[in-house]
């Protein structure tokens, strides 16, 4: 499980990580997948940024409003990239890109550009349907399997 320890960086600023993502963690199937990319991450590639968390003001260039309508991320050259581009990226620092490449390739992305935006919009009321809560204010790790 992530704690706070896990999604702050340290080094307020300076980042050695290949990939930024920042993650809605109010929501029980965004925690999920974040703890589950960062049980793969044994070298430290990724750094998770909760949007309600204080470390987030340290990155003023994030909109929270706009993190909180699609995933954010700094890939490894600082750039801000979005959507399942951050999910691809994460993966691949942790060694597991294979798994979401296909999601990328020119003609599927269209179709999943448009599933993943429609999960976006309603991954609170998908997160009640698949874990048990909505949204979550302190431990998302209660939720059901």
């Amino acid at each position: 499980m992530l704690n706070s320890n896990h999604l702050s960086d340290p080094n307020k600023g300076r980042c050695n990580h290949h990939v930024i993502v920042f993650a809605d963690m109010k929501c029980p199937l965004c925690v999920r997948e974040m703890n589950h990319l960062k049980s793969h991450d044994d070298s430290n590639n990724l750094l998770i940024v909760d949007i309600h968390d204080q470390a987030f003001n340290d990155y003023p260039h994030i909109n929270r409003d706009d993190a909180l309508t699609i995933l954010h991320g700094i890939d490894s050259s600082g750039r801000v990239i979005t959507g399942l581009d951050v999910t691809y990226r994460a993966w691949q620092a942790v060694g597991k890109g294979y798994l979401i490449k296909p999601l990328r390739w020119p003609l599927v992305r269209v179709i999943t550009d448009k599933l993943y935006m429609f999960f976006a919009q309603h991954r609170h009321s998908i997160s009640s349907w698949l874990t048990g809560p909505s949204t979550c204010e302190h431990d998302c790790s209660r939720s059901k399997k």
